[in-house]
């Protein structure tokens, strides 16, 4: 089942079940869908990279989103961001550990040969094409960085 089938069968449970937080996720994400979808020069299906890469950006603008609002103090405004991200996280691959990820970009270093910071950008451009989705792109980062230094 695509993942836009995925989404109105989603919905339909939600508006039955009445349940608002996860209503609104799941139109945000049949909207950015949409958008996705009707941009110039995009095909007529989306690619499943793609898709993980556009929910992995609506769960980042939400918990950037709730960062925010909990620096200013507006619990009130993050709580309700942090369950859009639960509901959104749903349709992402399982996340992978900090361990399995560590395993993956020491691997990746040592067939590259990669041995400094000036490598960053080809290593990190390979993990994130093997993790496909299963890591979130600062983690890899961090990892990566870690490890070259």
């Amino acid at each position: 089942m695509s993942l836009q089938n995925q989404v109105m069968e989603e919905i339909k449970v939600a508006m039955k079940a009445k349940d608002s937080i996860t209503l609104e996720s799941l139109r945000a994400i049949k909207s950015a869908l949409l958008l996705a979808q009707t941009e110039k020069g995009a095909g007529d299906e989306m690619s499943d990279t793609d898709e993980i890469k556009l929910i992995q950006k609506l769960v980042k603008q939400r918990k950037d989103s709730a960062a925010i609002f909990k620096e200013q103090g507006r619990k009130d405004l993050a709580e309700p961001e942090l369950a859009q991200v639960a509901v959104i996280e749903k349709f992402l691959p399982a996340q992978l550990s900090v361990d399995e990820i560590e395993k993956v970009v020491i691997q990746i270093i040592e067939s590259t040969g990669a041995t400094d910071m000036k490598d960053m950008g080809k290593v990190m451009g390979m993990v994130s094409k093997q993790l496909g989705g299963q890591a979130d792109g600062k983690t890899i980062s961090g990892i990566v960085r870690a490890k070259l230094t």
